[in-house]
């Protein structure tokens, strides 16, 4: 508590001296404007991220601090239905499915997505004043403290190149024994946008280190306590036994993005129409283009757990070492997409950009070896190998090629689109088909503009190398899957007058993978089909306030594919201005109804299927107050409320794994607007 008022008293200190520096600079620069007679033009602020694989700009509103700024300090509300460990910086999936992520290349780092920027969501900013953007939140007590540190900052050189830079420090000590976390991440960005030649690159580095418990021994310490501590109603949650002590999971990479473009084209004069000879106007009109974007990914992940004693009771399988459990799994990868397209809009005929490319990506793979003698692994303690596997080289690399095409239109007011298709040409990429769109519109309707747009995607893809052959002590497999079949397509509908949002979507997935109930990956041939259909709909009535999303979805296979089968966040709140002060303050709850959640894997890493227990059924709510002073929003919340009140006491969001308990958290940001 005492860091947290000496960063609040600083922050706002320097909020202060900025706010007053500012004004009187730009108080000086009217003044020079009133004795020039000239007037000054202010560059509003604008924001885009770069997609697909040629780095098209696609807009995106700029993240100032948003009005739910105080979710993303709360563990259990990642998504209305996140199944994780717990702990705010653990592990966790998303158990909507329509926005559920792909198995990655490298599947031990998935589980951990949320908590880690990615180039694919970067946002790049072109602003006439330099921003930078600093928030701290805090919570719990000494023994189970949480505390997040953010910055991010981004100015402009000239009105065409800008640098950007970003930092993130969260440590969570947990509300259970063995189950803290650390993670650091930071990063810098660039991009020049020149006539000619234009430039967007951004590098990411992170570190985490989690403590794994392997879930609570007893299911009963949370549910019913008395019945196993002699009628002892209560019992302090740092004291519940877990099935782990000694076991973490290191993980740290990089990523790497530079999008280059060289523009060809020609200067267009505009005349003044009395004398010919007088240039009015002069700029360059693109025509064509020519790309090349770099990537470069890597990752090292360390699972270790040195008690001999854990590695038994634990695990059923020991394969590699019978003392301390120590993998090593390091990945890394390197893409280079070239290519050309025809620019749209320099021809009033040219109303679509067209596009070609080929995409050549090296991918290699480290594993721990294994350097015993595997004669009689019996006499040594461990278990055999799996029958039908002799070996796994624990050294691997992939050359892989693609040859793509894109279609894009992103001007104009009424229709734009974007399609994509790739080919695979070369290595286990070969035969992959890889197809995406998206259209959208706006139509006129009853004195209100409505938005409606539709997406769809096609894929035949390769599944993961270390999907078909991992090798660990605990768990080794070597898989002949099949390629992956993906059918989606669906639509949106927003409609701003009655602030409402309509998403249905279905996927039909063939040889899908997954885990297995041994935590081993499993695929099925049969098509499984998912329906997802989401409401947001939110209500306004002067102050008062109530927005709500709700989420129905249904799979053909619940024991392959299960999910639950509605999800619902609501959020009631009055928002109103007391004097200079916004305020938002409410209570909001995060619900899904029952299913067989998927259980926790630590030496994986990765969520598997388990029929035994159901999760869900209740509802998590948080009481805040949201506030606003200037460019000062800081929040004051009491999460998990409703412990002991409403909704029982199976308050799991996975196997064996609580959420946190009742705590009070708050938190403030800062934008230091030059």
């Amino acid at each position: 508590m005492r860091h947290f008022l000496f960063i609040l008293i600083s922050l706002l200190a320097a909020a202060a001296a900025g706010a007053q520096s500012r004004d009187m600079r730009m108080q000086q620069q009217q003044q020079q404007q009133a004795a020039d007679n000239k007037p000054k033009v202010i560059v509003p602020t604008t924001a885009w991220e770069a997609t697909g694989p040629l780095g098209l700009h696609e807009e995106v509103p700029v993240d100032t601090i948003e009005d739910y700024y105080y979710k993303r300090s709360v563990a259990a509300t990642v998504t209305p239905a996140y199944a994780s460990t717990g702990n705010l910086g653990a592990q966790g999936i998303n158990m909507l499915f329509m926005e559920q992520k792909p198995i990655s290349d490298f599947f031990l780092l998935d589980r951990l997505r949320t908590w880690f920027p990615y180039l694919d969501n970067h946002v790049y900013y072109n602003s006439a004043w330099p921003h930078t953007f600093v928030s701290y939140n805090t919570g719990g007590a000494r023994d189970n403290s949480q505390d997040r540190l953010e910055a991010v900052f981004t100015g402009n050189i000239n009105k065409r190149a800008q640098i950007g830079a970003n930092a993130d420090y969260l440590y969570s000590k947990g509300s259970y024994a063995s189950q803290s976390a650390k993670h650091f991440a930071w990063g810098f960005s660039g991009s020049y946008m020149g006539e000619r030649y234009e430039m967007q690159s951004s590098w990411y580095h992170f570190n985490s280190l989690n403590k794994e418990n392997g879930g609570i021994t007893d299911d009963l310490y949370i549910t019913d306590p008395a019945k196993l501590q002699g009628g002892v109603p209560n019992i302090n949650a740092q004291s519940i036994p877990v099935n782990l002590q000694h076991a973490t999971n290191r993980i740290r990479g990089g990523q790497l993005f530079v999008n280059n473009r060289y523009k060809f084209g020609y200067w267009h004069e505009e005349h003044d129409s009395i004398d010919t000879d007088s240039v009015v106007s002069r700029h360059y009109v693109p025509f064509s283009s020519v790309i090349w974007t770099l990537k470069y990914n890597d990752g090292y992940r360390r699972f270790l757990d040195a008690n001999p004693s854990e590695n038994k009771s634990f695990w059923e399988h020991t394969y590699l070492s019978q003392g301390t459990t120590e993998d090593v799994t390091e990945y890394s990868t390197l893409t280079n997409t070239v290519g050309i397209d025809l620019i749209e809009g320099f021809h009033k005929y040219a109303k679509f950009g067209l596009a070609a490319y080929v995409t050549y990506e090296i991918r290699k793979f480290t594993q721990t070896p294994d350097t015993l003698d595997r004669s009689n692994p019996e006499e040594k303690g461990l278990t055999p190998w799996p029958e039908g596997i002799d070996g796994i080289d624990h050294r691997h690399t992939q050359n892989l090629a693609w040859v793509g095409a894109q279609l894009s239109k992103q001007k104009g007011s009424i229709l734009r689109y974007l399609a994509n298709a790739e080919l695979g040409l070369l290595g286990d990429a070969i035969g992959e088909v890889k197809a995406s769109g998206s259209v959208s519109t706006h139509i006129p309707m009853l004195g209100d503009t409505v938005q409606l747009s539709g997406y769809g995607n096609f894929s035949n893809t390769t599944p993961p190398y270390l999907i078909k052959n991992y090798l660990s002590n605990h768990f080794i497999w070597q898989n002949d899957f099949g390629k992956v079949r993906r059918l989606r397509f669906g639509g949106i509908l927003e409609i701003p007058r009655t602030r409402t949002t309509i998403n249905i979507g279905t996927e039909t997935v063939q040889n899908y993978i997954y885990f297995d109930s041994q935590a081993l990956p499993a695929q099925h041939s049969d098509p499984i089909q998912v329906l997802s259909a989401t409401l947001r709909q939110n209500f306004k009535a002067g102050i008062l306030h109530w927005d709500n999303s709700v989420t129905y979805q249904t799979s053909t296979d619940q024991n392959i594919l299960p999910l639950p089968r509605l999800a619902v966040y609501s959020n009631l709140y009055i928002k109103c201005k007391i004097a200079t002060l916004d305020l938002q303050a409410g209570v909001d709850c995060d619900y899904y109804t029952k299913y067989y959640a998927p259980a926790y894997q630590p030496a994986t890493s990765s969520f598997h299927n388990q029929h035994e227990i159901k999760c869900g059924g209740y509802p998590y709510m948080t009481a805040y107050a949201n506030m606003k002073l200037g460019r000062t929003r800081f929040y004051v919340m009491m999460t998990h409320v409703n412990q002991g009140l409403i909704g029982g006491k199976d308050y799991f969001s996975s196997p064996h794994y609580p959420m946190n308990p009742r705590r009070f958290q708050m938190g403030l940001s800062v934008d230091f607007w030059d």
